[in-house]
């Protein structure tokens, strides 16, 4: 039997500037550890894919997003409510166009046919 979310090695993939490279590890740790599991395999998720090649103005962003509610997110990022155009940001766009599709968050070895 396999863990259902893999543990994964940020340094495998994080910058190799230590400041970034700390700031990269604190944003993944917040993004896995949201509150919902749905939240934590969504943006935890993305973040692992992305935060690595992030430029710092996106670290921001992101950033931004994770200041969010969870169940807000939650529902935005699924496409079940809208993005409110008060909160609304690039970031938040990239994120729902990832993160609302199919198995988004389970890793792949782990998805059903």
């Amino acid at each position: 039997m396999c863990p259902y979310m893999p543990v994964l090695d940020p340094t495998d993939t994080m910058p190799s500037d230590p400041e970034i490279g700390h700031r990269c590890r604190r944003l993944l740790f917040r993004a896995r550890h949201r509150g919902t599991k749905e939240a934590d395999l969504m943006i935890g998720g993305f973040a692992e894919r992305h935060l690595a090649t992030m430029t710092e103005p996106e670290l921001n962003a992101f950033e931004a997003v994770l200041e969010l509610p969870d169940v807000d997110l939650t529902e935005w990022l699924t496409g079940r409510e809208p993005i409110p155009a008060d909160v609304c940001s690039p970031m938040l766009e990239r994120m729902r166009e990832q993160c609302g599709q199919a198995g988004a968050g389970i890793p792949k070895d782990l998805r059903l046919p």
